[in-house]
C-alpha cells in the first residue's frame, strides 16, 4: 500500500522526520544529496526516536544510546536487532510516497 506523506521540502536536507503510516511509526530521512531513506522510527534497544538521530549519508545513530543502523538495509551496526526499511520516493508533484507491505 502506497501512502503520500506530504511535500518533500518539509524535511530539511540532512534531517529526518517521523510519520505515522498505517499504524507504524516510520522515519523518513532526506539526505544531503537529496535522496530519501525510510525505516522504522523506533530504535529496538529502548524505543529511541531514530528520526531525531544523526546521519552521515549511510548510517543513522539513535540519539539515546548511540546505536547505529544502515539507512539502506536497516542492519544494525552496533549489535541490536535490525530495523525495517521501506521503499520511499518523490512523486511528480514533489510529495513523499512510501510503500508499506500489507501483512498476508
Amino acid at each position: 500500500m502506497s501512502t503520500r506523506l506530504g511535500p518533500v521540502d518539509q524535511i530539511p536536507l540532512g534531517e529526518g522526520r517521523a510519520f505515522a503510516v498505517d499504524g507504524e511509526m516510520v522515519a523518513v530521512f532526506r539526505l544531503r544529496d537529496g535522496s530519501l531513506r525510510a525505516l522504522s522510527a523506533v530504535c529496538p534497544h529502548r524505543g529511541g526516536p531514530l528520526a531525531d538521530g544523526q546521519t552521515d549519508g549511510r548510517v543513522v545513530v539513535c540519539p539515546l544510546h548511540l546505536n547505529a543502523f544502515d539507512l539502506t538495509t536497516g542492519c544494525s551496526l552496533s549489535g541490536q536487532p535490525d530495523v525495517t526499511t521501506y521503499p520511499v520516493a518523490v512523486d511528480d508533484d514533489g510529495h513523499i510516497v512510501i510503500h508499506l507491505e500489507v501483512p498476508a
